[in-house]
């Protein structure tokens, strides 16, 4: 493990390749994921792009969407600065717990410490929603089950797929309306970089 310092982009570590990450049938057909990035400690910026580009190293994952960036107010746990977020939208042929796997070792790499919850981070990545698969697995919930209730995550979602749904809860755009108080800024200063 190297010893970078949070927002850094970390080197390209080998992806895992195995039957267990292509699902314990075989390879899975390619279907789409939605992830929520959020940073709150360290340079923020420099860590959601970093994320981005570990991500899209990934042989497993084909980035289709980036969305703006958002600078939010953290929502539940300690008093603790504003996150900036984004959401992504990639193609994906991984079991979603194999997907869980990788997510988590891209935060590991930003030195991700998961002492409180909702607590400050350097990087925290969720996974929203797997082609609108629901399962109520206690450790992946499917589509996240509080999606519905975060404007970080919505509002961005639906600058990438304004015909977003929620499975079970509705359209994106619906949501909206029931998070508009949720103190949220578009920041267009910053952008994060696609994959080439």
């Amino acid at each position: 493990m190297s010893a970078e310092r949070p927002g850094e982009p970390p080197q390209a570590g080998e992806a895992a390749t195995s039957a267990q990450d292509a699902g314990a049938a075989g390879p899975l057909q390619a279907r789409r994921v939605i992830l929520a990035l959020g940073s709150n400690l360290g340079d923020r910026m420099a860590t959601l792009q970093g994320a981005v580009d570990a991500l899209s190293r990934d042989p497993a994952l084909r980035i289709t969407a980036v969305s703006p960036v958002y600078e939010t107010a953290p929502v539940g746990g300690p008093e603790q600065g504003a996150y900036l977020n984004a959401v992504i939208a990639a193609e994906c042929a991984l079991a979603p717990a194999a997907v869980l796997k990788r997510t988590q070792g891209v935060e590991q790499e930003f030195h991700r410490v998961r002492e409180v919850r909702w607590g400050p981070r350097t990087l925290d990545i969720d996974i929203i929603d797997v082609e609108g698969e629901r399962d109520d697995d206690p450790v992946l919930t499917l589509p996240h089950p509080r999606a519905h209730e975060r404007a970080f995550v919505l509002r961005p979602w639906s600058d990438i797929d304004p015909d977003a749904a929620v499975a079970g809860r509705g359209a994106v755009r619906d949501l909206l309306g029931a998070v508009a108080d949720q103190e949220l800024r578009r920041r267009p200063d910053l952008a994060l970089r696609p994959p080439e």
